[in-house]
């Protein structure tokens, strides 16, 4: 029999304890509440931000999250993982809010330098680099901006919880409400149209490079 992974194990232990948060909220325990939004409130809002671009936006809207975890405690049910559950509820609020809006802007979905997390370039990451350089790494940055604003919801979506909040696929797939091999499909598309879209900035970023 296979044993459960140190992340496993984290994982299972981390959604015991949303599930004893949320039967405390039942009872009416706020101290419970704080406590929930407080470990869960960077990725809520992270989340709606990457998507929505539009901070007070996704200030409003992840309150609106909480406040349907609360009214739902007392029916909630602990049968999947709170977070898969919880983030159902992200899903419905930010695709609400994408067909409500007839044009959308979204904040920059690449990281900040020191964001482990950001996406990979294949462009060094020198200490001194050159005007042309700099310049270039925009100019991608501003494109990668650009082709994930392209992508269509379900896809974009994916994309946010598999690199940035690191859902398995399988949580994702609960999420969006389809497969895993849907799943795993979105992404690839999603992969190969970022590909694309970047072809000709990371081409002429190697050539920069190789330059003596």
């Amino acid at each position: 029999m296979k044993h459960p992974s140190l992340q496993e194990l984290v994982a299972q232990e981390s959604d015991r304890q949303d599930k004893e948060l949320m039967a405390r909220i039942a009872q009416g325990d706020e101290q419970a509440m704080r406590e929930l939004v407080e470990k869960h409130r960077g990725a809520v809002y992270g989340t709606i931000a990457k998507m929505l671009g539009d901070p007070i936006e996704a200030q409003d809207l992840a309150q609106q999250v909480f406040v349907r975890v609360y009214r739902a405690a007392g029916t909630y049910r602990a049968m999947a993982q709170f977070r898969t559950w919880m983030f159902t509820i992200v899903r419905n609020l930010v695709f609400n809010e994408h067909r409500r809006r007839s044009r959308a802007t979204l904040i920059p979905l690449s990281a900040p330098d020191s964001d482990p997390s950001a996406p990979t370039l294949d462009l060094p990451d020198t200490v001194n680099k050159t005007p042309i350089e700099q310049a270039l790494q925009a100019e991608m940055m501003a494109a990668i901006d650009r082709a994930i604003r392209a992508l269509p919801e379900q896809q974009r979506m994916a994309v946010v919880l598999r690199r940035y909040d690191e859902f398995s696929y399988e949580e994702i797939a609960d999420i969006l409400k389809t497969s895993v091999p849907a799943i795993k499909s979105l992404l690839f598309r999603a992969r190969e149209e970022l590909r694309a879209a970047l072809r000709e900035y990371l081409e002429a970023a190697a050539q920069v490079v190789e330059k003596p």
